[in-house]
């Protein structure tokens, strides 16, 4: 059949363009909008009088003889020393990932080759726990804080998080394991593997799609997260998503409301450059976990 017959007609081409021109609007907008006027003042960006002083730039111009500036950037991270919120995100991502990825891939590995019913109803409470509000989980955590006197510190919130966590984790992974035929653990076994072998270098290497697609849910819930990080976090330990609330709490200081959009577009940048480098394995790996073997 040539490859004219599998061409689709030309309004169907343009529609579609259309869409896909209209979608990207409508998602990658704010963001491009939001960087834009991290670069202004708060007269220009939030301007009431003139819109197109935003677009313009007339009081950053007339403030800082320039129609960009740098002072949002500044006044968050060197001012309000944003870039510790920064680092402390990360640890707790990082920590949170690494624990619940590990925990995720043995249990989800023992679950899927488990032959006794209860798996079942396990992976079920497991469901629901991870269907509770998160509030109502961490009000029950902070008395027990406060008693033994470790509220306020990142392995705090660290160790909320990955229990919060583990049950999807836990759903995920045990899916991703479930695609793949048993058939290869006992070749693994009848070549002389014992099971953890098996496990490690024949079952990982296949299933490692799922394992980056986890991973990367993992850090979004870590890294988006703002219940768990603003009640269990001190002031002093606050990641990024608490502090830009904390930003825009103070909107009668002149500068914070521009603090917290420079705020926002640094927490938001890293977010798009992990998933344009990870989209394959991503899509790989919910492909992966959505195919039986």
């Amino acid at each position: 059949m040539s490859t004219a017959a599998h061409r689709r007609p030309l309004p169907l081409q343009i529609a579609l363009w259309v869409f896909i021109a209209v979608w990207f609007m409508m998602a990658a907008f704010p963001f491009f909008w939001t960087l834009w006027g991290s670069f202004k003042v708060e007269l220009d960006f939030f301007s009431i009088a003139d819109w197109t002083n935003a677009l313009t730039g007339a009081n950053t111009q007339s403030t800082y003889g320039s129609p960009f500036t740098t002072a949002g950037y500044e006044g968050a991270f060197i001012q309000n020393e944003f870039w510790r919120n920064s680092i402390n995100t990360f640890i707790v991502c990082f920590c949170v990932v690494t624990v619940s990825l590990t925990i995720g891939t043995l249990g989800g590995y023992a679950l899927s080759r488990s032959g006794y019913k209860y798996v079942f109803w396990l992976l079920i409470i497991a469901l629901m726990f991870r269907a509770l509000p998160q509030i109502t989980l961490v009000s029950g955590y902070l008395p027990i804080f406060f008693d033994w006197n470790i509220w306020g510190y990142l392995p705090t919130a660290i160790l909320v998080l990955v229990a919060i966590n583990q049950p999807f984790t836990l759903w995920m992974l045990h899916s991703f394991f479930e695609s793949i035929p048993k058939d290869l653990d006992e070749a693994a076994k009848v070549d002389g593997c014992t099971q953890f072998q098996a496990f490690r270098f024949v079952i990982i290497p296949v299933m490692w799609p799922g394992v980056i697609t986890t991973g990367l849910f993992s850090f979004l819930l870590a890294y988006n997260d703002f219940v768990v990080t603003a009640l269990i976090l001190n002031e002093g330990n606050r990641t990024m998503v608490p502090q830009i609330a904390a930003f825009l709490g103070t909107t009668y200081t002149e500068g914070n409301v521009m603090f917290a959009v420079a705020a926002v577009v640094s927490a938001t940048a890293p977010l798009f450059i992990l998933v344009m480098f990870f989209q394959r394995q991503i899509v790989s790996g919910l492909t992966a976990g959505a195919v039986k073997g």
